[in-house]
């Protein structure tokens, strides 16, 4: 069986939701779907949350973000 996240990327990552939910909000308005997957350890609040986007759209995804964040 094939999994389902198997031809897919981490693109972006942030110890901070809502900053993977602002890129998850400029991918989605770029018709690029994304993915976040919380990594944080819920009792101690460590790890990071992880933005992944299929490996196709992966240039332009990123592309997107490093404008997101040179503003």
């Amino acid at each position: 069986m094939i999994a389902m996240f198997d031809n897919w990327i981490v693109i972006y990552s942030s110890p901070q939701l809502y900053e993977a939910e602002m890129v998850r909000s400029i991918l989605a308005e770029n018709e690029i779907e994304c993915v976040i997957m919380n990594k944080k350890d819920s009792n101690y609040g460590f790890g990071e949350i992880e933005v992944y986007v299929p490996t196709a759209d992966a240039f332009k995804a990123k592309q997107l973000i490093l404008g997101f964040k040179s503003e």
